[in-house]
């Protein structure tokens, strides 16, 4: 069975998972969690018995979202940043919609907080929930070939309310918790 590598983007996220369990904390935004997570692979040599596993909050970008402990397995991530139709145009793959499980949910990952009802609007059309870290995790993992669950607890949708993140965080944190111990652990 491999070895669990727990990634997220603050240390607040994680404040349950059971010890003993490695843990990398990469920052806010896909550069900070990209050069993190790319610097720590780099250094290890057990890349074959290796799984990330990237926990965090995410946003919802539709209504009902946090039901059932709020908690969801992503099957897809999109760079939503990116405009990878124009870049299809130009004869390039974008590489901005990852695969990474089966479960049919979809997560946006872009550098933009999301607390704005029309944005959360636009995303909703093409995702379920929305984070800042989750595509450029995912990017990594594949490019290192390291497998790659990814698990988002729902903290917030996606508004106004958003900017109450951190006082939110730590329920999220806790269920993330939970899961990683009854998983993980």
């Amino acid at each position: 069975m491999p070895r669990p590598l727990i990634v997220a983007a603050a240390r607040s996220e994680v404040a349950y998972v059971p010890a003993g369990i490695d843990v990398v904390v990469t920052g806010i935004g896909k550069t900070a969690a990209a050069t993190a997570l790319t610097r720590h692979l780099a250094g290890r040599s057990d890349l074959a018995d290796l799984v990330v596993v990237n926990l965090g909050t995410a946003g919802a970008l539709h209504d009902g979202l946090d039901g059932e402990h709020g908690l969801h397995e992503i099957g897809t991530v999109l760079n939503h940043d990116i405009n990878g139709d124009a870049i299809r145009a130009l004869g390039y793959d974008p590489r901005d919609r990852l695969v990474i499980g089966e479960s049919a949910t979809v997560l946006a990952t872009g550098d933009v907080f999301v607390n704005d009802p029309s944005v959360r609007t636009r995303l909703g059309e093409r995702a379920q929930l929305v984070d800042m870290e989750g595509y450029a995790v995912a990017y990594v993992a594949q490019e290192f070939g390291v497998p790659l669950r990814m698990v988002k607890h729902v903290s917030d949708n996606a508004d106004e309310g958003a900017m109450e993140w951190v006082a939110l965080v730590d329920r999220s944190a806790r269920v993330l918790g939970e899961w990683a111990a009854r998983h993980l652990g």
